[in-house]
């Protein structure tokens, strides 16, 4: 993206930043596979294992996003250690493969930043192998009857056989990449059939999206949706806003289909018509006003698949998804980032769910996707999806 004048200036002024911080972050933190931090200082999922559960610790779902940053910075700078990091995080991800039972549909998020990242760069043949390993994990969810892929396993009290959430739109990319890979195109047939299930099941007419979708695991058909993570049913989770938005991006790049494009420039016009004045989104569009709960990791997915929609549209188009992604950003910059060299995040007040007990908070994946959107401006990211 060409920016000029004062946009620029700000751009070269924040990737500056960005090289500051994670110059000194990942020398902390090279060890380490991170969600959030404590104290400023960034946990552990190689050792932690917050809840005791088998879908937790290295098989936390958010494990890719980290050494999906260290490749971004290694493209970025081409310093090594950027490199070793990023290769000492995707192999701790291979106890995931031998434990199995904690794996699920997030097997995009875990591998398509890591595994995927380093063979596209590095040719690397184990990554490929872990790769496609993955991506056949994630075929093999695939419900035939209904058109999705399941979401989780087993959850205590709920019978999930049903269940798939519009998160899966960033893992499918996952399976797009297994057909390019392999010139089998068995996983992009099951990518679109999602996708395409996901356009009439998730996204409502005006542009908003459910979160969990349930269908009959047996012959098809939509049983209810859920309000997950939102604030309620019917409701509109912003980040569930944002895994549409820049999902179905991600399903037009692969296949060039024009009802993704379409579907989610859709999404995109919803989300931009519900961006606050202040810039600062909130966990859910239809929320109380108070408490003002915040998501800031919804501002920066979305100001990346704004991005990619500018660069999918004509130059009349252009501009308008430009100015609501730096919108987004400068926001994120100038009121919601942690600039200080003690602090390992980047981005606070980041929220996984609006009834979490747990809000505003550093959380790996606005990190991640901060990063990736700073560099979309500037014309040379690393595509990794």
């Amino acid at each position: 993206m060409l920016l000029q004048g004062e946009d620029r200036q700000w751009l070269n002024e924040v990737v500056g930043k960005l090289r500051t911080k994670m110059d000194l972050v990942s020398e902390r933190s090279k060890f380490k596979i991170p969600y959030t931090t404590n104290g400023g200082t960034h946990d552990n999922r190689i050792t932690d294992n917050p809840s005791g559960t088998e879908t937790d610790g290295i098989y936390w779902w958010t494990n890719g996003f980290w050494g999906g940053m260290m490749w971004q910075m290694y493209h970025e700078t081409g310093d090594e250690k950027y490199k070793e990091i990023a290769n000492f995080s995707e192999e701790q991800l291979d106890a995931c493969f031998s434990g199995y039972y904690g794996l699920h549909h997030d097997v995009g998020f875990m591998w398509l930043p890591t595994s995927v990242a380093n063979y596209k760069v590095t040719g690397n043949p184990e990554s490929r192998k872990r790769a496609l390993h993955a991506a056949n994990l994630l075929a093999g969810r695939f419900n035939l009857a209904g058109g999705f892929i399941r979401a989780w396993n087993d959850l205590e009290g709920e019978d999930t056989r049903g269940w798939a959430i519009v998160d899966c739109m960033f893992n499918i990319p996952l399976l797009y990449w297994a057909s390019e890979e392999t010139g089998d195109p068995r996983f992009k047939q099951i990518a679109m059939r999602h996708a395409d299930t996901a356009m009439t099941a998730f996204v409502r007419p005006d542009g908003s999206v459910n979160h969990i979708v349930e269908f009959d695991p047996e012959h098809g058909g939509v049983v209810r949706t859920y309000g997950g993570q939102g604030y309620e049913e019917g409701s509109s989770w912003t980040r569930g806003q944002t895994w549409a938005l820049y999902g179905f991006m991600m399903s037009y790049i692969h296949t060039g289909k024009e009802e993704y494009l379409n579907t989610a420039k859709r999404i995109a016009h919803y989300f931009m018509s519900n961006i606050p004045e202040s810039g600062l989104i909130p966990i859910d569009f239809r929320q109380p006003k108070e408490p003002a709960y915040e998501d800031s990791t919804a501002a920066a997915i979305a100001a990346c698949g704004l991005i990619e929609i500018a660069k999918a549209v004509g130059p009349l188009e252009k501009d308008v998804y430009i100015r609501a992604a730096l919108k987004l950003l400068k926001t994120l910059d100038e009121a919601r980032s942690d600039w200080s060299t003690e602090s390992d995040c980047i981005l606070i007040n980041g929220s996984a769910a609006y009834h979490s007990g747990k809000r505003h908070t550093a959380i790996i994946y606005g990190d991640y996707y901060f990063l990736e959107a700073v560099f979309k401006l500037k014309g040379d990211d690393l595509y990794l999806w």
